[in-house]
């Protein structure tokens, strides 16, 4: 929210300067983003009519003005303005005047006397436009102080607001707050009733039930509408950010960001009664006043007129935008103003669907004061008649009955507000700061009965109440106090990895730790072959944050995509973090809640380039798989996990160099944790990456599992190694070889190690041998060479039985 500094003292007189102001907003959570002082340095830029406009007898684009400085006073001005023309008014800085640090003087530009300096709003210091002079009323008094005319200095406050703090979309929504931070009262508003001078009047008609509960409007024939806005009130919309535009229109633009509430001005000729509110139909479209045609479906709502039909034509798309067929125009005789109330639920997410953003879509999502679409036509009506002339008809209010309830009072207790916050407030300074905030107060027993007004739509508890009177008194003036009493200490689960040594695991091994959103485009997913089951928002913050993430890597991948494209080689990155999947919603009861997404907990890694740092000890060499596997290995140390690698079927792995992950050592079985591999090249090349990418993700919970340790002996007795080659069929996997060996082998199996693999000469095609190493031990007695032979005895057999597995000659 942008507003004038001026303006916000013309609702509320503070002694206060400008930074005390700033610090004041930020203080009670109105945070102060910028200030941009205006008008600073004024003195001697005067108002200047032109009276007369020649070409510069040396050049093209240099004219000699005439100009006109008030008592009777010509000056001469050389100017290169392209707008520069007898008749019009505008800034003149005088001999002596210092303009942008550069000091006016009397100078000769190709031969021509120039005695000041014609300026450009940005010359100036109050706007960006810089394309001609500063315009200005034909009204201004010429020979006035330019500053005064235009009500300088001044400045443009711009505040980020919280979601909650919708009432301060509007100059007098944060007077309020001023007002009581300050010990100040906000002034009364002059917008008393307007009497009706006809019997012009639009009929009104609401079909939308309790979405839009209140409609005002009001009909006001013969006005002026080529009539110029007033210099005041285009400064302040200018100091808003609001570029002015026309009268009719830059009205309510004004009235917005004074009251709050967002109006609309049709062209009362191009309507035809009676104005409907509805629904709109499947299909339906409505041309916007930006120009494009927007097409609907029945969860937007629309104002229609009745030509072609009752109800027929869609002249405006509710609460967000005018339609280009009823919109005013310089040639606008009759205007229909319209202010009305849309609940937040029927505008949410409406303007995004349609890829819009506009300030009256932005404040109804968030809420607006229903009580004030009446002031607010009477308040437009009043300015417009001021200036534009006009005859007004009655104004129409149209309710939906029993929509709109008063705010209920809530019980504020004096005790409750010392045990929250910690130190008591006297109570006329509670009753001061809850009227100053707009708030009605009456006294009870144990403190008060508090009606907040219905723009505050964040007041419904007693808790907030409190938190008002903390913000306003000053978070500062509350004393730190360490919290007292006796401290439980719970001891972490043994059982349990904690997470970060898992984190430090892999920052040793030279990964980054990277956080990505929770939420991923859907497009994203379908590259990925995961737009399955996926949560999607029903309010997304855009359409490349619609869905929730049913896993870590596509927003790790995005992220080494990032960097890889700014000339980064070697990339490293993991993630703890949740994915989110759809409930199975299969059994649940028509009307039935939707469950919420299943969350599961998970860690994810991705790496490029090349294996090692360069450096001068070995050859540079990519990342490959095995790399990887090692260092999700390390991982798995950590809670002494054994895990299996098994060929996986993941459409996004790279077929012969990914693996699904098992855990091994369950007492359920080996269990699916997860997915180690490359990338595929076609989803390499749909997300346009020039380089191999590896990467895993795991389930974090059974990974970061591991039996309660436990101290034993270390055995006495000599360890035996026996060394087995097998030759075995190229598709059998080492992991299921290895648990073969395990279960024939038995307890007195300490360890098993592969130390090679050949395929070549004396191995049949189709076949490989794999050499492994058996440590055998026993912790009660020392093996024999009979027990060694019986041990690997078995585990031949079963090799053979299990896989076909020979021994290699």
């Amino acid at each position: 929210m942008k507003f004038s500094e001026n303006w916000l003292r013309s609702h509320v007189p503070v002694s206060a300067n400008r930074d005390g102001l700033a610090a004041t907003l930020t203080a009670i959570g109105l945070e102060v983003e910028e200030v941009t002082a205006l008008g600073d340095g004024l003195a001697g830029v005067v108002v200047a009519r032109i009276v007369e406009a020649v070409k510069h007898p040396e050049a093209d684009r240099l004219q000699v003005c005439q100009v006109e400085v008030g008592g009777g006073q010509r000056l001469q001005i050389v100017c290169g303005a392209p707008n520069a023309r007898a008749g019009l008014v505008a800034p003149l800085a005088t001999v002596g005047a210092n303009i942008g640090g550069i000091a006016i003087k009397a100078a000769k530009l190709r031969g021509v006397e120039s005695n000041g300096m014609l300026c450009s709003a940005k010359e100036l210091g109050l706007d960006a436009d810089a394309s001609g002079l500063l315009e200005l009323p034909a009204d201004a008094p010429v020979g006035a102080a330019l500053a005064d005319y235009l009500g300088l200095p001044d400045a443009s406050i711009e505040i980020k607001l919280t979601p909650n703090r919708a009432d301060c979309f509007s100059v007098r929504g944060i007077a309020y707050d001023v007002a009581a931070a300050l010990a100040s009262e906000v002034q009364p508003l002059q917008a008393d009733p307007v009497p009706a001078q006809s019997t012009a009047a639009m009929e009104v008609v609401l079909e939308a039930g309790a979405k839009v509960p209140r409609f005002a409007g009001r009909v006001i024939e013969g006005v002026d509408a080529a009539a110029p806005t007033p210099a005041w009130m285009a400064e302040r919309l200018r100091r808003a950010g609001v570029r002015p535009i026309s009268f009719l229109v830059d009205v309510t633009q004004y009235v917005m960001l004074e009251l709050g509430q967002p109006m609309h001005a049709f062209d009362r000729d191009a309507l035809e009664g009676p104005v409907v509110v509805r629904p709109a139909r499947a299909g339906e479209q409505v041309k916007l006043l930006d120009g494009r045609t927007a097409e609907l479906d029945e969860e937007f709502l629309v104002v229609s007129d009745s030509r072609g039909g009752r109800a027929a034509r869609a002249v405006a798309l509710g609460g967000i935008m005018g339609g280009e067929e009823t919109k005013v125009t310089t040639e606008t005789a009759n205007v229909f103003l319209e202010a009305a109330h849309w609940i937040p639920s029927a505008i949410i997410g409406r303007s995004r669907r349609l890829g819009l953003h506009t300030d009256a879509g932005h404040r109804f999502e968030r809420g607006v004061d229903p009580e004030l679409p009446a002031q607010a036509v009477e308040y437009a009506t009043r300015l417009i008649l001021a200036t534009a002339g006009g005859v007004p008809g009655p104004l129409t209010v149209v309710d939906v009955p029993g929509a709109l309830q008063p705010p209920a009072p809530i019980a504020l207790r004096r005790a409750r507000i010392a045990r929250v916050l910690g130190i008591e407030i006297a109570d006329a300074e509670v009753e001061r700061i809850l009227r100053a905030l707009g708030m009605r107060v009456a006294s009870a027993v144990d403190g008060w009965q508090v009606t907040a007004p219905a723009r505050r739509f964040d007041i419904a508890i007693e808790e907030d109440l409190i938190e008002e009177l903390a913000r306003i008194h000053g978070y500062d003036r509350i004393p730190t106090t360490v919290p007292g009493g006796p401290a439980r200490i719970a001891a972490p689960s043994e059982t349990v990895v904690p997470a970060g040594d898992l984190r430090r695991q892999l920052v040793a091994r030279d990964y980054l730790e990277a956080i990505s959103f929770a939420f991923v485009e859907a497009e994203l997913l379908a590259k990925w072959h995961s737009a399955a089951d996926t949560v999607p928002l029903a309010n997304p913050l855009s359409a490349e944050l619609a869905v929730m993430r049913p896993r870590l890597l596509p927003g790790l991948v995005d992220a080494l995509a990032r960097n890889v494209a700014r000339q980064a080689g070697r990339v490293r990155l993991f993630e703890l973090g949740r994915s989110f999947a759809s409930a199975d919603a299969a059994e649940r009861a028509p009307g039935a809640p939707v469950p919420a997404p299943l969350e599961t907990r998970r860690i994810a890694a991705v790496a490029c380039g090349a294996a090692r740092a360069e450096q001068w000890g070995e050859k540079t060499r990519a990342v490959d798989f095995h790399d990887l596997k090692g260092d999700l290995e390390s991982l798995a140390a950590a809670s002494g996990a054994v895990l299996e690698f098994r060929p996986s079927a993941e459409a996004f792995g790279h077929p012969g160099r990914s693996a699904d992950v098992y855990r091994a050592d369950l007492e359920c079985g080996a269990v699916r944790i997860g997915w180690i591999g490359q990338l595929h090249p076609r989803l390499r090349k749909a997300l346009d990456l020039d380089v191999d990418v590896l990467g895993f993700e795991l389930d974090l919970e059974p990974l970061e599992r591991r039996a309660l340790p436990r101290a034993e002996a270390s055995s006495r007795f000599p360890a035996v190694r026996r060394d087995l080659a097998f030759v075995v069929a190229e598709n059998v996997a080492w992991a299921a070889l290895a648990a073969s060996v395990r279960a024939a082998a038995g307890p007195v199996l300490r360890d098993l190690e592969l130390f090679d693999r050949y395929q070549g000469q004396g191995v049949e095609t189709g076949f490989k041998s794999l050499a492994m190493g058996l440590i055998l031990q026993d912790n009660t007695r020392t093996l024999t060479d009979h027990d060694a032979d019986e041990t690997v005895a078995r585990v031949v057999a079963a090799l053979a039985d299990a896989h076909g597995a020979r021994i290699r000659a």
